[in-house]
């Protein structure tokens, strides 16, 4: 435990599992295209390349849209949204459950309760209520992602010591003041990285909306592709969320460090 690899090292490391997986599967598809010339379930490598770039350059037939790119502005705009608006409800109802002890008996348990409720299992009821566009899509990123928001923040005010705001409030400072400038700096290191554990949920539940109901998306590519065998988009698509999913946390990440560098003084000694 106490050995600790350089940058260098460290980089390498890093590689070495992709390097192991991509030679895996190279060797799987080679046996099973050398086995059956038609098999789709392992394309070769060259094969998916030349898909990926029919996809990002060339115009659909029908639509004169280029696939890749119409799908991926589709869902981010839709994560986005979801998202975005996830994270404000998170922060402003946190907010007050960690403040207000009034807000908390009021709404805490029921924060609780609906946290419990598994969003998929909700799917059919948004689609009913809002119908199979583009709200019920956010409305479910909204209703998985905001209620765990919501009590990571509370949880996050709650552990600020106490002294901090007595001294606030005893200075003049009122409940709003407290709020604004001694609890949220403090607090938003925390909520950057809740939203950055919420990025893999919040993807799940856009890619299973579209999947349901969608004529453009990620997920809606996925399961259209699946009718017909096509693992040459689906294994590229699937690779090309998560690395969208990576580039994402990433950023976050590098927006908590720069913008909140005392909070991560610990991670630089």
């Amino acid at each position: 435990m106490n050995v600790v690899p350089n940058p260098r090292s460290g980089l390498l490391l890093g590689f070495l599992p992709f390097v192991l997986i991509a030679a895996i599967y190279l060797v799987a598809s080679a046996e099973r295209r050398a086995a059956n010339p038609n098999d789709k379930l392992l394309p070769p490598m060259t094969e998916m390349a030349d898909t990926v770039r029919r996809l990002a350059s060339e115009p659909d037939r029908r639509t004169e849209e280029i696939v890749l790119w119409t799908d991926t502005a589709a869902s981010l705009q839709r994560l986005a949204i979801g998202l975005g608006t996830a994270t404000l409800i998170g922060l402003a109802v946190g907010l007050a459950l960690g403040i207000l002890p009034m807000v908390n008996a009021t709404l805490g348990t029921l924060v609780a309760v609906i946290s419990m409720i598994p969003p998929m299992a909700v799917l059919p009821i948004l689609f009913i209520v809002f119908g199979l566009g583009e709200l019920s899509k956010v409305v479910l990123i909204i209703f998985g992602v905001a209620p765990f928001l919501i009590r990571d923040t509370a949880l996050a005010v709650a552990g600020l010591p106490k002294e901090q705001m007595i001294k606030a409030q005893s200075l003049g400072a009122s409940t709003w003041q407290v709020a604004i400038r001694v609890v949220l700096p403090q607090i938003m290191p925390r909520l950057i990285e809740a939203v950055r554990l919420s990025l893999g949920p919040a993807f799940l539940f856009l890619i299973s909306a579209e999947a349901i109901a969608a004529d453009v998306g990620l997920g809606y590519r996925i399961f259209l592709m699946r009718r017909y065998l096509s693992m040459d988009v689906i294994l590229p698509y699937v690779a090309w969320i998560t690395l969208l999913s990576y580039v994402m946390d990433y950023a976050l990440a590098q927006v908590a460090r720069r913008g909140f560098s005392w909070a991560y003084v610990e991670e630089r000694r």
